[in-house]
């Protein structure tokens, strides 16, 4: 058996490989180095024409450019009139911002728990979790996989509520042959690096709803209900704050990058989904892992590969497998820690135990190399690695 790094053998890589990486090329380049010659460097044209492309791209009526993922979700609870009293009910299987957004606006987020094979929040345990006071419901599309958003819309509408999808994980996913975007009241994504297309940071909502998208604009300009852009096409010079905004806008110079990363994002999923075949292909048939699973009436984004190990079957836990594989130069991560386990959280009354599925399925997660621009050689020799370390921890 070959010693593991850890040990003190050889890494299978001799450089550490990523989760998750943005691509940049020429285009790029050229896109950004266009707009710094050009008048307008923020609030210009280009904002405009990204929001265009990205509202065809998933056939929504309108896209409202933030300066990232978060501030999507602020501005979506905002518009959705959440504030004091308002309850609004969630994953703890996420990334800490889609419960943050209701702090902000003086809600409080309410837990619910996953299903246990997609890790996507479970709707009839969002049926058991409304009350009077429930003022909307934001699923997250886990891994880049939709959660039931038939079904939840179902309950949104019986009970009067919005429908905020974070499907960050989730550009250019379908369900029931549907793309993501235009299953809510509003949907937000993030634009990071590691994410399918990237502006740098930045966000955007999408919504079929004008006046939904009238209030976007304005929260992210201050409460403000016109641009200088179109102050300045209209020679005027006044506007009105009407609402307590904030300042999340998207430059032009961002924009312009992410209207080029735009153009070759099918290829990028094609490419994520090759890899993903890969990995499950590879990892099917190891009893000590279970790969994720995939819903026939979904075709997932691929974000994220998380395996779950099967522990029963390891002499060692979850951390020293991280560890290990950490040694062989795989940046493996870990997606996510619970949000109700964190001490903010906990600090705020929220006690562990409450949401099983997903407190289960953290202990073992853990999260593989998966971005498009990773070679063939790359996912070898994640897959290398993996087998590696299961061997050697065995049982």
């Amino acid at each position: 058996m070959t010693a593991l790094a850890i040990d003190g053998g050889r890494p299978v890589r001799d450089t550490l490989l990523p989760y998750g990486h943005q691509s940049i090329d020429e285009d790029d380049v050229r896109a950004v180095v266009a707009v710094l010659r050009g008048d307008w460097l923020t609030t210009g044209p280009t904002v405009s024409a990204f929001e265009e492309a990205f509202a065809a791209g998933v056939g929504a009526h309108h896209a409202v450019a933030v300066s990232n993922g978060t501030a999507a979700l602020h501005a979506a609870v905002f518009a959705a009139g959440v504030g004091p009293g308002d309850d609004v009910i969630t994953t703890p299987m996420t990334f800490a911002a889609s419960a943050n957004c209701v702090l902000y606006q003086g809600g409080t987020p309410v837990f619910v728990d996953v299903q246990p094979d997609t890790l996507n929040i479970a709707p009839e345990k969002i049926e058991a979790a409304i009350t009077p006071k429930t003022r909307a419901i934001i699923p997250v599309d886990y891994t880049g996989q939709p959660a039931d958003l038939d079904e939840i819309n179902v309950l949104a509408a019986k009970h009067h509520l919005t429908i905020i999808e974070d499907a960050a994980h989730a550009l250019g996913a379908t369900y029931r042959q549907r793309r993501i975007g235009t299953l809510a009241t509003m949907t937000t994504f993030s634009l990071h690096p590691v994410k399918h297309i990237t502006t740098g940071e930045g966000g955007i909502i999408t919504t079929d709803d004008p006046a939904l998208a009238r209030r976007l604009r304005m929260f992210r300009n201050h409460g403000i209900t016109s641009e200088a852009r179109e102050r300045q096409e209209k020679g005027g010079w006044f506007y009105e704050m009407t609402a307590l905004g904030y300042n999340y806008r998207l430059t032009d110079l961002q924009c312009a990058l992410g209207l080029s990363q735009l153009k070759k994002l099918d290829g990028w999923l094609a490419r994520r989904r090759a890899i993903a075949a890969r990995y499950n292909a590879a990892f099917g048939e190891l009893a000590e892992i279970e790969i994720p699973t995939v819903r026939a009436d979904r075709e997932p984004a691929w974000h994220l590969y998380v395996i779950r190990l099967n522990l029963e079957r390891l002499r060692v836990g979850r951390a020293a497998v991280f560890r290990a594989l950490r040694a062989e130069n795989i940046g493996v991560n870990v997606h996510y820690i619970p949000v109700p386990w964190h001490p903010y959280y906990q600090e705020l009354g929220y006690r562990k135990g409450q949401w099983p599925v997903a407190e289960a399925a953290y202990e073992r997660m853990i999260s593989l190399p998966m971005f498009h621009g990773m070679t063939d050689r790359d996912v070898g020799d994640v897959i290398e690695a993996v087998r590696k370390v299961i061997e050697a921890y065995r049982r």
